[in-house]
């Protein structure tokens, strides 16, 4: 895209030129007749725009458009034109463990987490002590997306401690004290910023009872670890524990997104208490993955897995933990942390490529 059109409406000037006259869009692509492509970044801020793109979209079908934003909720509520059908939808994750290679270190992913602002800073504390206030400043208080930040920065930092859980909204709204109504709404709002995510219970030809309500997670471990307050009353696997499963969570999700047969994501619990982590389905994949944050693996650890491989044979299952070694215990790989998520290659049709 050597010699594409680029707009970035971060830029206040662009931002005010293109609310004030969209149409002025024609005017600078037929001032560069030699650009087929055009990239405008953060569209929702002038989503007016969108009807520009449509209309030169239909007059001249050489034209590539490339539209990022990093929150469709005014797009989607406003009534704007979404141009279904004329252009392709498709999510960036933060980064993969196998997108950095030699270069990704688990204590720090779980630390610091993926995203590539982050990752690239001198300073990714920093980074990350800001990322936050970032959000809350330039997209919820520009946006007026809640009329009492107080209550919405109660609300992140209670929501925190529902990471890798299943979500329970009226005891978050309670904790921050805020309607129930009210916190349905910070959610959507997180939601619509691609903050966040709920993993559906897996309940395919289900031959037990199961649990009915989503687990959640941050985006980003990183951005939860931001978030969870934490004191010498804490104790470690409270942090720690959600942390690792998160950033598994991110990577597998970001896997089923990018592989050539796309994949859900989904997690799966009994009401009798057998839970595992996660569930990859496609119409080429059926993974069931445990993920256990310690040293070394007992049989006792595979008891969940065991039971949902016996009611989906058809599925193949593994746990990911904090140990070196690779282990067949009972027919069920266990896979070091580090190898499991480095292994996670969209390119590779099985879950972690020829090494499973």
């Amino acid at each position: 895209m050597e010699n594409a059109v680029w707009i970035d409406l971060l830029d206040p000037e662009a931002q005010r030129l293109y609310r004030a006259r969209p149409e002025r869009l024609h005017q600078v692509v037929a001032g560069n007749p030699a650009a087929r492509d055009v990239v405008i970044d953060e569209i929702q801020k002038a989503p007016a725009l969108l009807d520009v793109v449509h209309a030169m979209i239909e007059s001249d079908r050489q034209l590539r458009f490339v539209l990022t934003g990093s929150s469709a909720r005014k797009l989607r509520r406003g009534g704007f034109n979404l141009l279904a059908g004329r252009l392709m939808e498709t999510f960036m994750h933060p980064f993969m463990a196998a997108e950095l290679g030699s270069a990704f270190s688990l204590e720090h992913a779980l630390r610091y987490g993926m995203v590539p602002l982050v990752t690239s800073a001198p300073d990714p504390a920093a980074v990350l002590r800001t990322y936050a206030s970032l959000y809350l400043n330039e997209e919820v208080q520009a946006e007026a997306l809640v009329r009492d930040i107080g209550a919405f920065s109660r609300f992140l930092e209670a929501i925190s401690f529902s990471q890798g859980s299943i979500l329970n909204l009226a005891q978050v709204a309670r904790e921050c004290q805020v309607g129930r109504k009210t916190a349905e709404g910070y959610l959507d709002i997180l939601e619509d910023l691609l903050l966040c995510f709920r993993l559906p219970v897996f309940t395919r030809r289900a031959k037990r009872h199961l649990v009915r309500h989503a687990k959640f997670y941050f985006f980003d471990v990183g951005v939860y670890r931001s978030l969870r307050p934490s004191g010498p009353l804490d104790r470690p696997e409270e942090i720690e524990g959600p942390a690792l499963e998160g950033l598994v969570a991110q990577n597998l999700r970001a896997w089923a997104t990018y592989r050539q047969t796309p994949a859900r994501l989904y997690y799966w619990r009994t009401k009798s208490g057998s839970e595992v982590d996660f569930v990859i389905y496609g119409p080429d994949t059926f993974w069931a993955v445990e993920v256990k944050r310690s040293g070394s693996i007992h049989s006792k650890d595979l008891r969940s897995l065991k039971t949902f491989c016996q009611d989906y044979p058809e599925a193949r299952a593994c746990l990911a933990y904090l140990g070196r070694e690779r282990l067949m215990i009972d027919g069920i790989l266990c896979i070091p942390c580090q190898e499991f998520l480095l292994g996670l290659d969209p390119a590779h049709q099985g879950l972690a490529g020829p090494a499973y």
